[in-house]
């Protein structure tokens, strides 16, 4: 007998949030370039360290301005995961459907305070050239890299928090493991 999918929808409140902070960092990129702000300390007083600080947030902040901006109007489930696997929409960078038999290890990462569930596959490659769009494609293989897998995931636009989704992920995947003995 099959369970009822788990579903958690994209938080158009978290994701406002993450929009304007967003849109506060491109401010703050155009204000450096604008006016040039002048600082005791020699490192934030040079021109090539302020102008690169301001062009690189205006740049990264820019596109998840962007990004966040999509998701708002996104009307899809951020997570769905059900006896078949996770699919996945939660992020710019999502990764589409992850079939539980591509899964070999689900763990986690933090970058800064940021928290990450990574979704280890057997296959990452093909997650990373299934991806049309070269900046989520590069991401991709900067994530794979860095960290062991293509795929991450944070609730930080979900309706729900850190651990629940971690414990959903894990039940759900031990719950396919079960029922494959194959696997």
């Amino acid at each position: 007998m099959s369970k009822e999918p788990v579903i958690i929808q994209l938080s158009k409140g978290k994701l406002t949030l993450l929009l304007i902070g967003s849109i506060i960092f491109v401010t703050i990129g155009i204000w450096i370039l604008v006016f040039k702000p002048v600082s005791s300390n020699v490192l934030l007083n040079n021109l090539i360290v302020k102008y690169g600080a301001g062009i690189a947030g205006i740049i990264f902040f820019g596109l998840t301005t962007i990004i966040f901006i999509k998701k708002l109007f996104d009307t899809r489930p951020g997570l769905i995961i059900d006896e078949k696997g996770i699919t996945d929409n939660a992020s710019g960078v999502s990764a589409g459907f992850i079939p539980w038999e591509d899964v070999r290890h689900i763990y986690t990462t933090q970058v800064m305070n940021q928290k990450f569930i990574m979704i280890g596959v057997s296959n990452p490659g093909d997650y990373i050239k299934r991806q049309t769009n070269f900046l989520k494609k590069r991401m991709m293989a900067t994530n794979y890299k860095t960290y062991g897998s293509p795929i991450s995931i944070t609730p930080n636009g979900l309706k729900t928090d850190f651990e629940m989704l971690l414990s959903i992920l894990n039940n759900n995947w031990e719950e396919f493991k079960k029922q494959s003995p194959n696997y």
